[in-house]
């Protein structure tokens, strides 16, 4: 049976009339738009567009960014460079050789300041310095293996100081004494116009022997002028001669040096150590005396010892009128 009126069923049949625009039926559920509709904007694609645009600006953006970043890196380094320079290589320690050893410098100790071109031989044979127009002082240092001198002979031959024995200590027993021509070398130096200075030939073997030794020496001078330097002279003696001195170490050689030293100059006067290459390179430590002069016994034409000296006993054969055979010749430097 049909339960709707018949007039629905005739609307539902009717085809549409061509000159009235019908309404838009209701959108069935389920079914597609016909082809003939108008498109719909695509929001979705354009979404897509903006999101790729984006992506490359910011894709841009890093990449310059990153060079940036390098470009300062590199003038960072480079400035680096500029301020801080690699490091040098390490330099070769500083040796010289003595005999057939090589040595290292003391550290601190002056070294030799003399222009070996200074130096050269006068008339005579004898050796002279001289630098800005100052002649280093010519002398001679003496002692009763000399045994009677002509001192106004001396002076004449070119002569401006003596060195003068005054004592020793025995090297066995250790006694203290007088040098036989000490007062005699005093007086006739002294006479002649040379500048004297004095040396004791020491085998103390403890500081306090060698202040004992300064003591004696003071004693002796005193009441004469004594200008140039009273000097400690140390020397070892041969083995197997039963020397006091045969075993002492170099720490209380160089003390005893400074001891007698140290005492002489509380007296006023000017203090020095005697030594050669072999007591200067291999015993004493010199840097421990370098308050006082350093008398250096080395023969040969120019000095080659590495450190600084002051007075310079540069041959043992040296010739002067007024003595008889050789004598040592010597040249004060400061």
């Amino acid at each position: 049976m049909n339960e709707y009126p018949p007039e629905w069923d005739a609307v539902e049949e009717q085809p549409p009339q061509p000159s009235v625009e019908p309404l838009p039926a209701p959108r069935p559920r389920g079914r597609q738009e016909p082809e003939t509709s108008p498109p719909r904007p695509r929001r979705q694609s354009s979404g897509r567009r903006d999101g790729n645009a984006i992506s490359k600006l910011t894709l841009i953006i890093s990449v310059i960014a990153l060079i940036l970043a390098g470009i300062a890196l590199i003038l960072t380094l480079r400035g680096r460079q500029e301020v801080e320079p690699p490091p040098a290589p390490p330099e070769e320690p500083v040796t010289f050789r003595f005999g057939d050893q090589v040595l290292t410098p003391l550290e601190g100790m002056p070294v030799n300041p003399y222009n070996r071109d200074d130096f050269s031989l006068d008339v005579k044979g004898r050796v002279t310095y001289e630098k800005d127009g100052k002649r280093a002082k010519t002398g001679i240092d003496v002692s009763v293996y000399q045994k009677d001198i002509d001192w106004q002979a001396v002076a004449a031959d070119g002569i401006d100081f003596a060195i003068l024995r005054l004592g020793y200590r025995g090297y066995t027993e250790g006694g203290l004494f007088m040098d036989e021509y000490f007062y005699t070398n005093l007086q006739g130096a002294a006479e002649a116009g040379l500048e004297v200075g004095v040396y004791f030939f020491s085998q103390a073997i403890t500081p306090e022997e060698a202040e004992a030794e300064a003591a004696y020496v003071l004693n002796a001078i005193e009441g004469y002028s004594v200008t140039y330097p009273i000097a400690f002279d140390w020397e070892p003696v041969a083995p197997g001669q039963g020397a006091r001195t045969e075993n002492l170490d170099n720490d209380t050689l160089t003390k005893c040096a400074a001891a007698f030293c140290g005492k002489v100059k509380a007296a006023g006067y000017t203090p020095a150590v005697y030594f050669n290459q072999t007591l200067g390179y291999l015993r004493y430590d010199l840097r421990e005396v370098t308050d006082y002069g350093l008398w250096l016994a080395e023969y040969d034409t120019k000095p080659d010892f590495y450190y600084h000296f002051d007075l310079w006993q540069y041959t043992h054969t040296g010739q002067v009128e007024g003595i008889e055979g050789a004598v040592d010749l010597d040249l004060d430097l400061r």
